[in-house]
């Protein structure tokens, strides 16, 4: 995958299977939103294709079935003004009506249950320039879960959002993996929050996955410290499983260094 003359995603394949949850992790830059953006059709990627069950290259599905199929929550979106909430959300309901204002009889239920699933039922009837930031963020997951596909795809998901929906939004994707048979991809910047949540775990550098399989087997802190950089600890809690993932603040040494 290109701009221009520079080559941003460099031989990257990844499997999205149902129930499970997939997350990208690596420093800025290094190919993860673009990559989902040539997975979703954002972007034509030079080479490489996307294959769907009853697709073997998605780029040759029409707009209306691809989106029915896979979708995508970016991270960049336009911020509309007259609409409500519900407005909101009732548009990931597009690919499945016929025509703009046309028939869809499964609308209605797709909209009241993303409403639900994303604690937005309270402000349906809300203007969205009202919104606070994270209350935004969660009105378009609402839309992308209204869209009703087989395939979740999340740029940076629990940007803008507290603690509490941070959490909630994690184990939303985990419920939509486990209880709905959905495949999620996930680019995530926390990789506390990738450790805990996803089945599979690839990490991006320079364009190239150099490490995937589960949290455990890629999150070590040889890797991520050369990844990105600075010395990173990792640390396993033998009981829970869980990985502590830390950087070791270099502030003291730069000053030291500076003096």
């Amino acid at each position: 995958m290109s701009y221009g003359e520079n080559t941003v995603v460099d031989a990257v394949s990844m499997t999205l299977r149902p129930g499970r949850v997939t997350a990208l992790v690596g420093p800025n830059g290094s190919g993860k939103s673009t990559f989902l953006r040539a997975v979703s059709r954002l972007v034509r990627a030079r080479g490489g294709s996307v294959a769907l069950p009853d697709a073997d290259d998605a780029w040759t599905l029409s707009s209306r079935e691809f989106a029915k199929r896979i979708t995508l929550l970016a991270q960049q979106r336009p911020s509309p003004v007259g609409i409500t909430v519900a407005d909101l959300v009732g548009y990931g309901r597009h690919a499945h009506r016929d025509g703009w204002r046309g028939r869809d009889p499964l609308g209605a239920a797709a909209i009241e249950r993303a409403l639900d699933l994303t604690g937005l039922d309270a402000l349906r009837d809300t203007p969205l320039e009202t919104l606070s930031g994270g209350q935004m963020q969660r009105a378009w997951f609402a839309a992308a879960l209204a869209q009703d596909t087989g395939v979740l795809l999340l740029d940076e998901p629990t940007n803008h959002l507290d603690l509490r929906y941070q959490v909630e939004t994690l184990d939303l994707m985990r419920q939509l993996a486990d209880d709905h048979g959905v495949a999620v991809g996930v680019v995530l910047h926390d990789l506390a929050h990738a450790a805990d949540v996803a089945d599979d775990v690839h990490v991006l550098s320079r364009g190239r996955v150099v490490a995937h399989g589960d949290a455990a087997a890629c999150l070590t802190a040889e890797l991520l410290s050369d990844v990105y950089g600075i010395p990173v600890d990792v640390a396993h809690d033998p009981a829970t499983g869980a990985i502590d993932i830390r950087a070791r603040r270099q502030r003291a040494r730069r000053i030291a260094s500076a003096v």
